[in-house]
């Protein structure tokens, strides 16, 4: 895939760098040892974090001052990774869908940056922009309906928005026919070796638990 980051986030977030991870996969319904990966950050993360501190972490920090100059409030419309950890750390179990998008939740919440994982055989043309969302907007966020995606960053494809921090589409979701998979890792920091990190990290789960050679990444700004 072409990602291209608009002139109207670089004026925002000039510091800006994502990772994009293709790659072919197998998907499954569950994966027990995935689980075990999961549950184990949990336990980590319950002793070391609160509700407070997790805002603090510099790649959701990021985010959210990246929500706020766009226009969106980050209390209301959370980024992704900040919400898997702030369910985790209020007790409640992480949803349960299928090893793709287990993955990618597992990926977002060790790193703190919110990660689009998306079935690329959905996408209609080859390239994304990456923008701001538009007051009216159409956008239908998985299990969520229609949300209000003016003043959030979007991913758009020829036909209009697939991704955002908060939530991805439903037209372009991972499922268990997905084989074609891309993964966009949104790095709001600026920090190139953490995003770097993180797209290795998701190649060595999909080696793991998706009959997948970890396909390739490039990082884009």
């Amino acid at each position: 895939m072409n990602i291209i980051v608009s002139e109207e986030i670089k004026s925002v977030c000039p510091e800006f760098v994502g990772a994009c991870v293709e790659a072919m996969v197998v998907n499954t319904s569950y994966s027990e040892a995935l689980w075990q990966e999961i549950q184990a950050l949990e336990q980590k993360f319950r002793m070391e974090l609160t509700p407070d501190s997790l805002k603090e972490i510099p790649s959701i920090a990021a985010t959210r001052r990246v929500y706020k100059a766009c226009g969106k409030d980050p209390s209301r419309y959370r980024p992704a990774s900040e919400a898997l950890i702030r369910r985790m750390l209020q007790g409640k179990e992480l949803y349960q869908k299928d090893t793709l998008v287990d993955l990618v939740n597992l990926a977002s919440i060790a790193y703190g940056y919110s990660i689009g994982g998306f079935d690329a055989d959905r996408f209609v043309g080859d390239t994304l922009m990456l923008g701001i969302g538009r007051e009216g907007e159409p956008y239908e966020g998985i299990g969520r309906g229609l949300i209000n995606i003016h003043g959030l960053p979007v991913y758009r494809d020829a036909e209009g928005g697939v991704g955002t921090p908060t939530s991805d589409n439903e037209r372009t979701k991972m499922t268990l026919d997905t084989r074609h998979l891309v993964v966009l890792i949104n790095g709001y920091d600026g920090n190139r070796q953490r995003v770097t990190e993180n797209a290795e990290y998701i190649q060595a789960l999909l080696r793991k638990y998706c009959e997948s050679d970890g396909g390739c990444y490039h990082l884009y700004s």
